[in-house]
């Protein structure tokens, strides 16, 4: 889910230019169209054009995948862009998911359709046929699938019930937190070889899973009216990682979004197979004792 903006629910109307979060980043688009539910509880939802990119990828988002043109919001574009800036070398797919797992923090623009770059030499593959060929990747990177259990599907409704309806939140610091639970998952799991391929993979799946929550908590994963819980946490533990602060309520959020997340990655498809299987295991893992990771009760905003 996007970042959290304010707990005012914005509006937007027909042609106005917004911008839009399309997986971690934010990306200049106009309004199309206003579908409005029969239920008047529900929010609209808004067809959106991307800027630069084909007709194909027009959609309709939620209001909270949405931003205003203002200064503000085109800083946190800035930001979004410059954080998740590809290294001006780039790097090969890599046939295993330890090497796929630290190329993800790398995923930025050049990644999508419509993004800006130079043009290769003559005799290589060019324009049209590029973007092709980019729109087709990262249409079967849309593919990747994520088995999330009934009983966690079901504390992620209780969970956004809470938030977004009872005005209540996840009490933090969390205890057990994210790293908490990442190293019980580590612990939990048989002794391999020190040093084997096997082990190193599993020891980055579980840093590239800290690193992902750490990364995409402020961005994406709060809802409007956890915005302020999270400045002021984070003001009261400068020190600290978010995986620190917070634990399963959040990171159960993370792995709704990692679909998208890794497919906006240079992974190749056996690395993103691998990192689904160790991504799959460890929400077992949460499943078979989840009252033991989250909160047993919320707290009045």
């Amino acid at each position: 889910m996007p970042p959290a903006a304010s707990q005012k629910v914005l509006t937007y109307d027909v042609q106005e230019r917004v911008l839009c979060f399309h997986g971690p980043m934010l990306y200049e688009a106009k309004v199309l169209e206003v579908k409005k539910s029969e239920d008047k509880k529900e929010l609209p939802e808004y067809k959106v054009h991307y800027k630069g990119w084909k007709n194909t990828w027009d959609e309709f988002v939620p209001a909270d995948r949405l931003r205003k043109m203002n200064e503000e919001n085109l800083r946190l574009q800035k930001e979004l862009n410059d954080n998740t800036k590809p290294s001006s070398k780039r790097t090969n797919p890599t046939p295993n998911a330890k090497a796929g797992m630290k190329m993800s923090s790398k995923a930025g623009s050049e990644d999508l359709p419509g993004a800006s770059g130079t043009l290769p030499p003559r005799g290589q593959k060019r324009g049209r046929e590029l973007e092709i060929e980019k729109e087709e990747d990262f249409m079967k990177r849309h593919d990747i699938k994520i088995t999330i259990p009934d009983n966690l599907k079901a504390l992620l409704v209780d969970d956004w019930e809470n938030v977004t309806k009872n005005q209540q939140l996840v009490p933090l610091p969390r205890n057990p937190s994210v790293s908490q639970i990442l190293q019980k998952y580590r612990e939990s799991m048989p002794k391999k070889r020190e040093g084997s391929a096997d082990t190193d993979i599993f020891d980055e799946v579980i840093a590239g899973l800290k690193l992902y929550f750490d990364k995409s908590l402020g961005t994406i994963l709060l809802y409007r009216f956890e915005r302020q819980q999270y400045m002021e946490i984070r003001k009261e533990h400068p020190g600290k990682e978010a995986s620190e602060l917070y634990g399963a309520e959040h990171l159960l959020r993370l792995f709704v979004s990692m679909p998208e997340l890794l497919a906006h990655t240079n992974m190749d498809p056996q690395s993103i197979s691998k990192l689904r299987e160790h991504i799959e295991d460890f929400i077992r893992f949460l499943g078979k004792n989840p009252e033991q990771y989250v909160a047993e009760h919320y707290e009045s905003g």
